[in-house]
């Protein structure tokens, strides 16, 4: 399965000071449904690596439906590349609006926690296809992010920084 959606209400635990959603837990949903998919994927455990371009488009009212939706929109060896889109949904007037959106890489790890392969995903449809390609562009554009950036780093050990959470 490349694809998958977590439902939830947002409750009075994820409000932030001004009323809202806590732009936090947006990320951990982010996180959570992209570990899903990623999961399923592969069949694997999997760790995030890099997590990009979290644009936050609408607030999130607590009460409100909660649609986290994860796809797979790229593999490499042992990485998959997920777009996440967070939708809410005003359950009075069955309003949705897309509230945040990013992508994110994450690589299986076999039982000692070592990079293992995940089964190559092939894009069947133009959009499929317009997403894999989206996904490559931003790989190119992160590696020149990445080299810029090298000078003012100071205790990377490698790839993410020596954290593999």
């Amino acid at each position: 399965m490349h694809a998958i959606t977590l439902r939830f209400l947002a409750e009075p635990t994820d409000v932030n000071y001004g009323g809202m959603v806590h732009g936090g837990a947006v990320m951990r949903w982010i996180d959570q449904a992209g570990y899903t998919c990623a999961v399923n994927w592969s069949g694997r455990y999997c760790v995030t690596v890099y997590v990009g371009g979290i644009r936050f488009h609408h607030p999130i009212r607590i009460g409100h439906l909660v649609e986290a939706e994860a796809r797979l929109i790229h593999t490499g060896t042992t990485s998959m590349h997920i777009a996440v889109d967070i939708h809410a949904r005003d359950p009075r007037t069955n309003d949705r609006v897309k509230t945040t959106h990013c992508i994110i890489v994450f690589v299986a790890m076999d039982d000692d926690r070592a990079p293992v392969a995940v089964p190559r995903w092939i894009p069947d449809t133009d959009e499929e296809k317009a997403l894999s390609a989206y996904a490559v562009r931003l790989m190119g554009m992160r590696q020149e992010i990445e080299e810029a950036m090298r000078p003012h780093r100071s205790g990377d050990t490698g790839p993410g920084g020596g954290s593999t959470a």
